[in-house]
């Protein structure tokens, strides 16, 4: 560490770099690239200033194309948690220095779990499984007593990978069933209680194995008064036998407590696609659900016929219910353009990371981003650039026609300090991420 300069060393970067990959603590000088005061560390408090910030301005164009992005230096001021102002650069100031670094939105991981993980623990791929979904609930059954034994200590390790990678904010599935009951959700609630100066997230109570299979209604009943956002579901038609008395007891249980709704659908075949169609109803039919509920996965979308998938994005948009994609490939590569074409929210994130479902997650909504600018032909500096909303939850620096709409005085300081020239170089490149900020707080 150069003191004078208060900078990293890329030898000390890559170090503490290998060590989050690995699931181990951050050694404490990877905070030092950016000190800071007792008053600045408190959570949403003190004051920010940080100079170099490289920042998109707009598009450059050639013969009506889009070729590059413009970009400039600046001076950023955050306070109490939010950008205060933006201004010219300062070069010669004493404020924090991004040398000339790019600022991003800070990534979201919209779909992960959180409370069960192998993360942190010592090192299992998955192993041989049989009886489908079914199959997997009752190996869970088996397995989550001793899991929960240290879920805390893992979810913790699970964060700090996310952070390592840009995320400071997730949506996390939590299991409510009779094997966890409440326990998963206390025990995730004190992770996030511990890093909450540098994460946040939402949480979604979710009967993994199924809401009447094993009998979760009280424990989701219970739940559903708890610190939680969303009710979750599973499958509907092949866990529970019924796709209406799942989706109502579901909806009306949002209703019920002011929640969202964000619902699991692997199924592919005629039973899913009348699930989404049930959902459909259902929101319409209450539209204070509308803007709050999601469908996880929905692999059946890539089944239909693309005049199906048309319609069906079409009237997911009128109900405003949106589609967390985890960008499959293979047979299964899922109609985001379409999504998209419709205004259908697309959201994407983890999923699993290491534990008994997959054991290839690298805690990276970047990668995924760029997987779908791969799978879908996105390779423009119009396309990539678009591609990186996927990262972010829809938050993006320049709107299509190139104007400038974020930052702005007043947003969240949630952003990353990225090794790139631009968005558009920073998805294709899966760019390194050198600093992480949440609320105003330098986490990484």
């Amino acid at each position: 560490m150069n003191s004078s300069d208060n900078t990293i060393s890329r030898k000390d970067f890559i170090k503490n770099s290998a060590l989050a990959a690995a699931g181990l603590t951050l050694i404490p000088n990877i905070m030092a690239a950016f000190p800071l005061s007792d008053e600045q560390n408190t959570l949403g408090q003190g004051k920010l200033n940080v100079k170099n910030v490289r920042l998109e301005t707009g598009f450059e164009y050639e013969e009506g194309e889009i070729v590059a992005t413009k970009t400039g230096l600046f001076y950023i001021e955050i306070e109490n948690g939010k950008i205060k102002s933006i201004a010219p650069n300062q070069p010669e100031s004493k404020a924090l220095d991004a040398k000339g670094m790019l600022m991003l939105p800070a990534f979201k991981d919209m779909h992960i779990h959180l409370d069960k993980t192998f993360y942190g623990d010592k090192w299992q791929a998955v192993r041989k499984r049989t009886g489908g979904v079914k199959g997997m609930i009752a190996l869970e059954q088996k397995m989550l007593p001793e899991m929960l034994k240290n879920s805390t200590f893992k979810a913790e390790k699970m964060i700090e990978l996310l952070q390592s990678k840009g995320t400071s904010f997730a949506r996390s599935h939590v299991n409510i069933e009779p094997t966890s009951k409440l326990d998963s959700l206390k025990n995730l609630q004190k992770a996030l209680e511990h890093k909450k100066k540098g994460f946040g997230a939402e949480l979604v109570a979710f009967p993994q194995h199924g809401v009447f299979y094993t009998d979760s209604v009280p424990y989701l009943k219970e739940a559903a008064q708890m610190d939680i956002d969303f009710i979750g579901g599973v499958d509907p038609f092949t866990i529970d036998g019924s796709i209406e008395k799942t989706i109502d007891f579901t909806a009306q249980l949002a209703l019920d407590h002011q929640k969202g709704i964000d619902i699991h659908l692997h199924e592919t075949g005629e039973s899913g696609l009348k699930t989404v169609e049930y959902l459909i109803k259902k929101v319409n039919e209450n539209p204070s659900l509308k803007g709050k509920t999601y469908l996880s996965h929905c692999f059946v979308l890539a089944k239909l016929d693309k005049a199906k998938q048309e319609e069906t994005a079409e009237k997911l948009a009128e109900a405003q219910i949106g589609i967390v994609s985890t960008i499959p490939f293979g047979s299964l590569v899922m109609p985001i353009p379409t999504l998209y074409k419709h205004n259908v929210k697309v959201l994407t994130g983890n999923d699993s990371i290491v534990d008994h479902w997959n054991t290839f997650g690298t805690g990276s909504v970047l990668q995924k981003a760029n997987l779908m600018a791969q799978l879908y032909g996105y390779s423009t500096e119009f396309l990539l650039s678009r591609s990186l909303k996927l990262a972010t939850a829809n938050v993006l620096p320049l709107d299509d026609k190139g104007n400038q709409q974020w930052p702005k005085p007043g947003d969240q300081a949630d952003f990353v300090l990225m090794n790139a020239s631009c968005s558009a170089e920073a998805v294709s490149r899966i760019s390194n991420v050198e600093s992480l900020v949440h609320q105003g707080n330098v986490v990484y």
